[in-house]
Order: C-alpha cells, then structure tokens, then sequence
C-alpha cells in the first residue's frame, strides 16, 4: 500500500538523519548513558522503519490489508512513542519522558501480532 510505503521511507530518512545528527552534532553534548539511550531510539527507529515498507510491500498480497494498514498504524505510533521518549529523553535529561518508551513497545508489539494474524487469515 502506497501511504505504507510512504510513511516508511519519510521515516528512514528521518531515522539516517536523526542518526547521523547524533553522531556528529551531539557527540561531544551528550554524557555516554544519553548517546546509548539515543542509540537505542534509532535502532528501534529504523527497525520499525522498515518494518514499515515490509508491511507496505506486503499489503498488496493478502485479503486481510486493512488489519495491515492497522499494524502499520501501530509502528507508526510506536516510533513516535518509543523512540521519540528516546530522543527526548537523552536530549533534555527529564527522566519522567522514559514512562512514555514502554507504550511506544507495547505499539510495536501489537503491531507485529496484528500483522501476524493478517498473514495467517491470508
């Protein structure tokens, strides 16, 4: 589905953006526990990133590209939740951001059990 496909490759390019602003502009601003939290947030960035175009490339081939789309959807908000606390978190020091990262997760993991039962209805 193209607005999958679309959402992913914004998102990669944010991911390569975001990561390389991170090593370079905030290398020497970041104590080392914040660049692992910020490493953290990008690798589960562009993992989901491409988990993104996977369901995007996917959705085509099965009945069930509604509950796709939903999975999607799912990725989405966990990226914006789980990384993005992420980033937050490293950049400004308030460790209250860090109770948001486990309902970013939990959006990843529902994300991957709806597009598992989409793959299995077919």
């Amino acid at each position: 589905m193209t607005l999958l496909l679309t959402l992913g490759g914004i998102l990669m390019f944010l991911a390569v953006a975001l990561g390389a602003f991170g090593a370079h502009a905030l290398k020497n601003r970041l104590t080392e526990d914040r660049q692992k939290t910020y490493q953290t947030g990008i690798q589960y960035h562009i993992a989901h990133g491409i988990g993104l175009l996977l369901l995007g490339l996917t959705a085509a081939q099965l009945e069930s590209e509604s509950l796709i789309v939903l999975a999607g959807w799912f990725l989405l908000a966990g990226i914006i939740l789980f990384s993005g606390s992420l980033y937050a978190l490293s950049l400004t020091g308030i460790r209250k951001l860090g109770a948001i990262t486990p309902l970013g997760g939990v959006s990843f993991l529902a994300g991957w059990v709806i597009f598992v039962i989409a793959v299995i209805q077919g």
